[in-house]
Protein backbone atom coordinates (compact mmCIF):
# COMPACT_ATOMS: atom_id res chain seq x y z
CA UNK A 1 0.00 0.00 0.00
CA UNK A 2 1.38 3.36 -1.02
CA UNK A 3 1.14 6.09 1.60
CA UNK A 4 1.68 9.70 0.79
CA UNK A 5 3.77 11.66 3.25
CA UNK A 6 2.28 14.71 4.96
CA UNK A 7 4.82 16.89 3.10
CA UNK A 8 3.77 15.52 -0.29
CA UNK A 9 0.10 15.91 0.67
CA UNK A 10 0.71 19.54 1.61
CA UNK A 11 2.53 20.15 -1.70
CA UNK A 12 -0.27 18.43 -3.63
CA UNK A 13 -2.85 20.56 -1.83
CA UNK A 14 -0.90 23.75 -2.51
CA UNK A 15 -0.55 22.83 -6.19
CA UNK A 16 -4.28 22.12 -6.41
CA UNK A 17 -5.12 25.49 -4.81
CA UNK A 18 -2.76 27.30 -7.21
CA UNK A 19 -4.29 25.50 -10.18
CA UNK A 20 -7.80 26.35 -9.01
CA UNK A 21 -6.88 30.02 -8.58
CA UNK A 22 -5.26 30.09 -12.01
CA UNK A 23 -8.42 28.83 -13.68
CA UNK A 24 -10.81 30.81 -11.52
CA UNK A 25 -9.72 34.21 -12.80
CA UNK A 26 -12.24 36.89 -12.05
CA UNK A 27 -15.33 35.83 -14.01
CA UNK A 28 -16.28 39.45 -14.28
CA UNK A 29 -16.24 40.95 -17.71
CA UNK A 30 -16.65 44.39 -19.15
CA UNK A 31 -19.74 44.51 -21.35
CA UNK A 32 -20.50 47.37 -23.73
CA UNK A 33 -24.22 47.61 -24.46
CA UNK A 34 -25.69 49.30 -27.49
CA UNK A 35 -28.95 49.67 -29.36
CA UNK A 36 -31.07 47.29 -31.38
CA UNK A 37 -30.50 45.70 -33.88
CA UNK A 38 -26.78 45.56 -33.10
CA UNK A 39 -27.11 44.48 -29.46
CA UNK A 40 -28.65 41.10 -28.61
CA UNK A 41 -29.25 42.17 -24.98
CA UNK A 42 -31.97 44.67 -25.95
CA UNK A 43 -35.45 43.58 -24.85
CA UNK A 44 -37.24 46.66 -26.15
CA UNK A 45 -37.88 50.38 -26.01
CA UNK A 46 -40.30 52.72 -24.27
CA UNK A 47 -41.34 56.10 -25.64
CA UNK A 48 -41.39 58.50 -23.90
CA UNK A 49 -40.61 56.48 -20.77
CA UNK A 50 -41.89 59.19 -18.45
CA UNK A 51 -42.24 59.14 -15.56
CA UNK A 52 -39.17 57.02 -14.96
CA UNK A 53 -39.65 56.01 -11.34
CA UNK A 54 -38.73 52.37 -10.55
CA UNK A 55 -42.42 51.47 -10.02
CA UNK A 56 -43.47 53.00 -13.37
CA UNK A 57 -40.58 51.45 -15.30
CA UNK A 58 -41.27 48.07 -13.70
CA UNK A 59 -44.77 48.25 -15.25
CA UNK A 60 -43.31 49.16 -18.66
CA UNK A 61 -40.91 46.20 -18.56
CA UNK A 62 -43.53 43.71 -17.39
CA UNK A 63 -45.86 44.82 -20.19
CA UNK A 64 -43.00 44.64 -22.71
CA UNK A 65 -41.93 41.07 -21.89
CA UNK A 66 -45.46 39.81 -22.60
CA UNK A 67 -45.45 41.19 -26.15
CA UNK A 68 -44.70 39.00 -29.15
CA UNK A 69 -41.32 39.45 -30.81
CA UNK A 70 -41.30 42.59 -32.95
CA UNK A 71 -44.61 43.96 -31.60
CA UNK A 72 -45.11 47.66 -30.92
CA UNK A 73 -48.13 48.80 -28.89
CA UNK A 74 -49.38 52.14 -27.58
CA UNK A 75 -50.59 51.37 -24.08
CA UNK A 76 -52.34 53.66 -21.61
CA UNK A 77 -50.88 52.93 -18.17
CA UNK A 78 -53.24 55.49 -16.60
CA UNK A 79 -52.23 57.88 -13.86
CA UNK A 80 -49.09 59.91 -14.39
CA UNK A 81 -47.64 57.44 -16.90
CA UNK A 82 -50.26 57.98 -19.58
CA UNK A 83 -49.76 56.47 -23.01
CA UNK A 84 -46.43 54.81 -23.71
CA UNK A 85 -45.25 53.24 -26.96
CA UNK A 86 -43.81 49.89 -25.92
CA UNK A 87 -41.77 48.08 -28.56
CA UNK A 88 -40.42 44.54 -28.22
CA UNK A 89 -37.35 43.67 -30.29
CA UNK A 90 -36.96 40.43 -32.22
CA UNK A 91 -34.16 39.34 -29.85
CA UNK A 92 -35.03 35.97 -28.34
CA UNK A 93 -34.41 35.09 -24.69
CA UNK A 94 -34.84 31.74 -22.96
CA UNK A 95 -36.66 33.25 -20.01
CA UNK A 96 -37.62 36.81 -19.13
CA UNK A 97 -38.60 36.94 -15.46
CA UNK A 98 -40.99 39.53 -14.06
CA UNK A 99 -39.25 42.77 -13.10
CA UNK A 100 -39.44 43.92 -9.49
CA UNK A 101 -38.93 47.44 -8.19
CA UNK A 102 -37.82 46.00 -4.84
CA UNK A 103 -34.10 46.58 -4.52
CA UNK A 104 -33.93 48.68 -7.70
CA UNK A 105 -30.78 50.80 -8.04
CA UNK A 106 -30.64 54.13 -9.91
CA UNK A 107 -27.75 56.10 -11.33
CA UNK A 108 -26.66 58.57 -14.00
CA UNK A 109 -23.23 57.60 -15.36
CA UNK A 110 -22.50 55.51 -18.44
CA UNK A 111 -20.50 52.91 -16.46
CA UNK A 112 -22.30 50.59 -14.06
CA UNK A 113 -20.16 48.39 -11.81
CA UNK A 114 -22.06 45.18 -11.05
CA UNK A 115 -19.23 44.15 -8.73
CA UNK A 116 -20.50 46.98 -6.53
CA UNK A 117 -24.26 46.60 -7.05
CA UNK A 118 -24.65 42.83 -7.52
CA UNK A 119 -26.48 40.80 -10.15
CA UNK A 120 -29.64 42.15 -11.75
CA UNK A 121 -32.07 41.11 -14.47
CA UNK A 122 -32.89 44.31 -16.37
CA UNK A 123 -31.26 47.65 -17.08
CA UNK A 124 -33.44 50.58 -18.15
CA UNK A 125 -31.83 53.73 -19.56
CA UNK A 126 -33.69 57.00 -20.13
CA UNK A 127 -32.41 59.48 -22.68
CA UNK A 128 -33.15 63.23 -22.36
CA UNK A 129 -36.67 63.58 -21.09
CA UNK A 130 -39.31 63.00 -23.75
CA UNK A 131 -37.15 63.80 -26.78
CA UNK A 132 -35.51 60.40 -27.13
CA UNK A 133 -36.18 56.69 -26.65
CA UNK A 134 -35.76 54.79 -23.39
CA UNK A 135 -34.29 51.31 -23.67
CA UNK A 136 -34.44 48.04 -21.71
CA UNK A 137 -31.60 45.50 -21.75
CA UNK A 138 -31.68 41.99 -20.29
CA UNK A 139 -28.53 41.73 -18.15
CA UNK A 140 -29.20 38.48 -16.27
CA UNK A 141 -25.89 36.66 -15.88
CA UNK A 142 -23.70 39.68 -16.64
CA UNK A 143 -21.00 40.62 -14.12
CA UNK A 144 -18.26 43.21 -13.95
CA UNK A 145 -18.70 46.61 -15.52
CA UNK A 146 -21.40 47.52 -18.00
CA UNK A 147 -21.01 50.53 -20.25
CA UNK A 148 -24.09 52.05 -21.89
CA UNK A 149 -24.26 54.71 -24.63
CA UNK A 150 -24.00 58.34 -23.58
CA UNK A 151 -26.34 59.38 -26.40
CA UNK A 152 -29.71 57.82 -27.20
CA UNK A 153 -30.88 56.59 -30.60
CA UNK A 154 -31.95 60.14 -31.55
CA UNK A 155 -28.74 61.73 -30.25
CA UNK A 156 -29.97 63.05 -26.89
CA UNK A 157 -27.96 62.58 -23.69
CA UNK A 158 -28.49 59.94 -21.02
CA UNK A 159 -30.77 61.14 -18.21
CA UNK A 160 -30.31 58.14 -15.93
CA UNK A 161 -30.64 54.39 -15.51
CA UNK A 162 -32.34 51.86 -13.23
CA UNK A 163 -31.30 48.27 -12.41
CA UNK A 164 -34.16 45.83 -11.72
CA UNK A 165 -34.65 42.41 -10.25
CA UNK A 166 -31.71 41.32 -8.10
CA UNK A 167 -31.12 37.69 -9.01
CA UNK A 168 -28.53 36.67 -6.43
CA UNK A 169 -26.73 33.38 -7.05
CA UNK A 170 -29.41 31.86 -9.26
CA UNK A 171 -27.98 33.27 -12.49
CA UNK A 172 -25.84 30.85 -14.53
CA UNK A 173 -22.24 32.01 -14.77
CA UNK A 174 -21.30 30.47 -18.10
CA UNK A 175 -20.07 27.16 -16.69
CA UNK A 176 -17.08 28.40 -14.69
CA UNK A 177 -18.51 27.13 -11.40
CA UNK A 178 -19.36 23.74 -12.90
CA UNK A 179 -15.84 23.45 -14.33
CA UNK A 180 -14.23 24.31 -11.00
CA UNK A 181 -16.48 21.84 -9.21
CA UNK A 182 -15.44 19.12 -11.66
CA UNK A 183 -11.74 19.92 -11.19
CA UNK A 184 -12.13 19.89 -7.41
CA UNK A 185 -13.97 16.55 -7.39
CA UNK A 186 -11.38 15.03 -9.73
CA UNK A 187 -8.53 16.21 -7.51
CA UNK A 188 -10.25 14.81 -4.43
CA UNK A 189 -10.56 11.47 -6.21
CA UNK A 190 -6.82 11.44 -6.99
CA UNK A 191 -5.91 12.37 -3.41
CA UNK A 192 -8.25 9.67 -2.06
CA UNK A 193 -6.63 7.10 -4.34
CA UNK A 194 -3.14 7.96 -3.04
CA UNK A 195 -4.27 8.01 0.58
CA UNK A 196 -6.07 4.65 0.46
CA UNK A 197 -3.55 2.92 -1.75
Amino acid sequence: MYKISPTKLALLSAAFCALTLAFSHNASANTVLGFFPGDTHVVGTVTPGSPASPADVRDYINFMIKLSLGDSVNHDFGGAEGIQKITRTTNMFANLPTASATGAVTGTGITIDLNLYGKFTYLFAKYDGQRDISQVWYIGGLTGQITIPLLGPKGHALSGWILFGPTGGSVPDGGATVTLLGVALGALGVVRRYLTG
